[in-house]
């Protein structure tokens, strides 16, 4: 039986095509080496259900940490609870205002031709996660924003609502293998902006959060101890500040604290940004040598294509299938 592995190696010889071939296959050898690899997730790839593969390279062991957007963290679990709520849009790019505030009517909110239902989504987790918040207030605790999600899979509580195979659900997948999870700027996501909310009027308190520089030095403190003996590769989806934020704990760890470290030892960023004047999400791989982020002999690929496409295809070639 062909699997996908056999049929982009036949198929895909040449362009961007070669480098999904080439850059799963350094995936997989970074990982044979004993390598570790930490995923970076922009854009809106938990409502593209990137969950179907992500998950599984989770309870694979072929993922070792993530950095995402706020709205990467939730969008997940809201598919997970209201999944059979959501609205497909085909014809998103013939809207007319009055169709897009028809939507908003309705409460569905549209990321592209995808629309995310506000109350058995957003509301749903939300009155979840105040529960969370408040308690945490009133305890004097502090957590980071995937520690909550945690706390949340973990008390059970979502399961009478689960409406997909909660394997498909990668958050719940990283719950699972206790992954570690990076969310900077974590207060531009519905629920961030929902704790705001909260916190002015009072119902919460802003200190039960822990902050994106505590993050910052979470992730210097994982870093260290993961790449003490084993290369740690990077594998960007997107661009933005799920990339930046993490890739550059290395020069932190050498020019900021002076200390010796490894350079990421494997590098791939699947996105449409083009390179530009001043574009971090567009800027080409060799910039970072400059920044003391990779090295001349790192393994780098840049793929500029739809991630919602070609994600999947180097999950399934990582995974043998």
């Amino acid at each position: 039986m062909p699997t996908v592995k056999d049929f982009i190696t036949r198929h895909y010889r040449h362009f961007n095509a070669a480098v999904v071939v080439d850059a799963a296959q350094a995936y997989v050898d970074h990982l044979e080496k004993r390598g570790k690899m930490f995923v970076t997730l922009a854009g809106a790839m938990s409502t593209a259900e990137l969950g179907l593969s992500l998950a599984e390279m989770i309870r694979d062991g072929k993922i070792h940490g993530i950095c995402c957007t706020g709205a990467n963290l939730e969008e997940d679990i809201f598919n997970l609870v209201a999944h059979d709520h959501y609205k497909r849009v085909p014809n998103y790019r013939n809207l007319s205002d009055a169709e897009e505030l028809a939507l908003l009517n309705a409460g569905l909110n549209r990321v592209t031709d995808t629309c995310i239902p506000e109350e058995e989504a957003m509301r749903r987790i939300e009155r979840q996660m105040l529960t969370l918040w408040r308690k945490a207030s009133s305890e004097g605790q502090r957590y980071f924003p995937y520690e909550y999600m945690y706390q949340l899979i973990e008390s059970g509580a979502l399961e009478e609502f689960h409406q997909i195979d909660p394997r498909d659900s990668w958050l719940i997948a990283a719950c699972e293998r206790k992954l570690a999870l990076f969310t900077p700027g974590w207060e531009d996501s519905t629920l961030g902006n929902v704790f705001v909310a909260a916190a002015i009027r009072g119902d919460v308190d802003y200190n039960c959060v822990k902050s994106g520089l505590e993050q910052m030095g979470a992730l210097v403190e994982w870093y260290k101890a993961n790449s003490v003996d084993k290369s740690i590769g990077f594998f960007q989806i997107g661009g933005g500040i799920a990339g930046d934020f993490p890739i550059c704990v290395v020069p932190l760890i050498q020019q900021d604290l002076r200390q010796e470290c490894r350079l990421w030892g494997y590098f791939c960023q699947i996105s449409d940004s083009t390179t530009s004047y001043g574009s971090y999400s567009g800027a080409v791989p060799n910039e970072k040598i400059t920044w003391g982020k990779l090295s001349v002999d790192t393994p780098r690929f840049v793929i500029e294509s739809d991630a919602t496409i070609v994600a999947p295809l180097i999950f399934a070639y990582v995974l043998g299938q």
